[in-house]
């Protein structure tokens, strides 16, 4: 019994990874059959999730997801230690260079951006927190990937050839592997009209003394900028504002 009660319980929470960018909302119907739950279940897990507000109503018998995600979020803000150490030092980089500041971090089988200091004239990003990005493209994906293990990597590049081509990365593991030790010795990356055309972006990891990292911290710019900005400067900038946040981070 309790075996089958945490089976149900695993799929009712899976019922939220069923939104993304394409499907905002969602029926009862629907998450039934993605699940491969009966109707009645799939009702059941609507109504239990939509009681603890994580549902909620979209109209013509669709649901979206709920009010209480937003409630979290707020908390989830709250707690993240890089977040706490980070903004500071964000702030004090965009009064250096006059752009945004972007923090972005791995979890799970994912990079998100968890927050962003505007610069004077915020850039139009597609992106922002919350939003998943594409794992293979833009500074922020390059420099946390490029601190992964190579068993880490390797199962990124198995998992996701497709993407990868895509990308215009090599399709070879040993010379995808040899593409993210040069951004590792590096210690930044510069991308160009990678994740979106006009935007450049100039991005530093945020490293553990394990060899991880905490996440990445990047400044974006417009494309026709990047042409006339100092960018070693700016690269300069970057990666002190990366190491002191990585020192506060270690002294916490």
């Amino acid at each position: 019994m309790e075996e089958k009660s945490a089976t149900s319980l695993e799929r009712m929470l899976r019922v939220l990874d069923l939104f993304d960018d394409e499907h905002l909302t969602r029926t009862a119907e629907e998450i039934a059959s993605l699940l491969d739950v009966s109707l009645p279940t799939g009702y059941r897990y609507v109504k239990t999730l939509g009681d603890a507000g994580l549902l909620q109503r979209a109209g013509d018998s669709r649901y979206a997801l709920g009010p209480r995600i937003v409630v979290l979020d707020y908390y989830i803000r709250r707690a993240d230690p890089l977040l706490h150490v980070a903004i500071p030092h964000m702030a004090e980089l965009v009064e250096k260079t006059g752009f945004d500041c972007v923090t972005s971090a791995w979890f799970g089988a994912q990079i998100l951006d968890t927050h962003r200091e505007m610069g004077k004239a915020p850039a139009t990003l597609s992106y922002g927190r919350g939003r998943p990005r594409p794992l293979f493209s833009g500074g922020a994906p390059k420099v946390i990937l490029a601190s992964f293990p190579p068993a880490q990597l390797r199962k990124l590049f198995d998992a996701h050839a497709a993407d990868i081509a895509r990308a215009g990365l090599p399709t070879e593991w040993p010379a995808f592997r040899k593409y993210y030790a040069a951004i590792r010795r590096a210690g930044h990356y510069v991308s160009r009209g990678e994740l979106e055309p006009q935007l450049a972006a100039i991005a530093a990891p945020i490293p553990k003394a394990d060899g991880a990292v905490w996440g990445a911290l990047s400044v974006v710019i417009d494309m026709p900028r990047i042409d006339v900005v100092d960018v070693p400067r700016v690269v300069q900038l970057v990666r002190q504002a990366a190491g002191r946040i990585a020192g506060e981070l270690a002294g916490d």
